[in-house]
């Protein structure tokens, strides 16, 4: 897709017109990262939010004792940001190419004026931002209530949704994890996601690839992640 279908996604540009895209699209910065830059830090000031158009980038957040939780992994279409356009306080979170990336900026100096008009714009931002506290708080059900390898079966569902592609064997989900970046997502133990995907893989269930996975039994995963 080019720059402009991936950004019809986004919620912010979901609610306009071609002709109120267009306009706010003369706002639009593009921003590139390589493979492992750091786009923010968690504290740092927000003052922009952003569209990935092409790669993927991930969400992290740093424990005082140096481990790190991998919050989330985004793709094209996908905003992140967003939460210091209406609370402007430091990033809770950082954001790092978990792939080269290309990315859309908006500065909210350029966005807070460019809302006010548009109350139908800002219900779109409000409506992306209560779905993403009810992803939080499903994730911290899972960790109270899903044992390690249902976490795991989630997890691959859910990267599976963003960027899975059919093919002749199954779903074939390239993530582009590394094993202690998937332990991260689904927060346990490298040891113990690995286990958990042996004994999928065991049961025909999925084939473990490199930084990917070919989901081969998506009921089956479906069931286990329930």
């Amino acid at each position: 897709m080019n720059t402009d279908d991936v950004l019809a996604k986004a919620p912010l540009f979901a609610a306009l017109d071609r002709e109120g895209a267009a306009a706010l699209r003369t706002s639009v910065h593009e921003v590139k990262l390589s493979k492992g830059q750091t786009l923010f830090n968690e504290g740092e000031t927000g003052d922009r939010l952003y569209v990935v158009l092409e790669g993927k980038i991930k969400l992290s957040r740093t424990a005082p004792d140096g481990r790190e939780n991998l919050l989330s992994v985004l793709g094209p279409g996908e905003m992140f940001g967003e939460l210091s356009l209406f609370d402007p306080r430091p990033r809770t979170a950082s954001a790092s190419g978990l792939t080269e990336v290309r990315l859309a900026a908006l500065g909210h100096d350029d966005l807070r004026p460019w809302l006010t008009g548009r109350p139908e714009v800002a219900l779109h931002l409000l409506r992306a931002l209560a779905q993403r506290l009810r992803r939080t708080n499903d994730v911290l059900a899972d960790l109270v209530f899903t044992d390690v390898p249902g976490r795991v079966a989630k997890a691959l569902l859910d990267l599976a949704e963003k960027f899975g592609q059919r093919t002749d064997d199954g779903m074939r989900v390239h993530h582009d994890l590394t094993q202690e970046e998937l332990a991260q997502l689904v927060g346990a133990s490298r040891e113990t996601v690995n286990k958990a995907l042996a004994d999928f893989a065991q049961r025909g269930w999925l084939r473990i690839e490199a930084k990917a996975v070919v989901i081969m039994d998506m009921e089956r995963l479906y069931n286990r992640s329930r």
